[in-house]
């Protein structure tokens, strides 16, 4: 019932989720740059097109797709590495 030792799973967490965003904004930014357009290079997937339930009060629309980003991988990667020195 002790806590266990170590480092707080929020922190790593949020610092994955801020290296996908900055990687993936950094890569969006540079895909214009000719030698750097490469960090835009990805794969998309999920719900090409949405899914609607109408309830007749309710109309439900879901839809979820993720871009996976040579930016956002070495985003990734960054965040691991400072979260190992914090």
């Amino acid at each position: 019932m002790a806590k266990t030792a170590g480092k707080n799973n929020w922190a790593l967490f949020l610092l994955l989720l801020a290296g996908i965003v900055i990687g993936s904004f950094i890569a969006h930014a540079t895909s214009g740059i000719p030698f750097l357009s490469w960090l835009n290079y990805g794969q998309k997937f999920g719900l090409t097109s949405p899914v609607t339930i109408n309830l007749g009060v309710i109309v439900l629309t879901l839809g979820f797709t993720i871009k996976i980003t040579i930016g956002s991988i070495i985003g990734i990667l960054i965040a691991v590495i400072l979260y190992r020195f914090i």
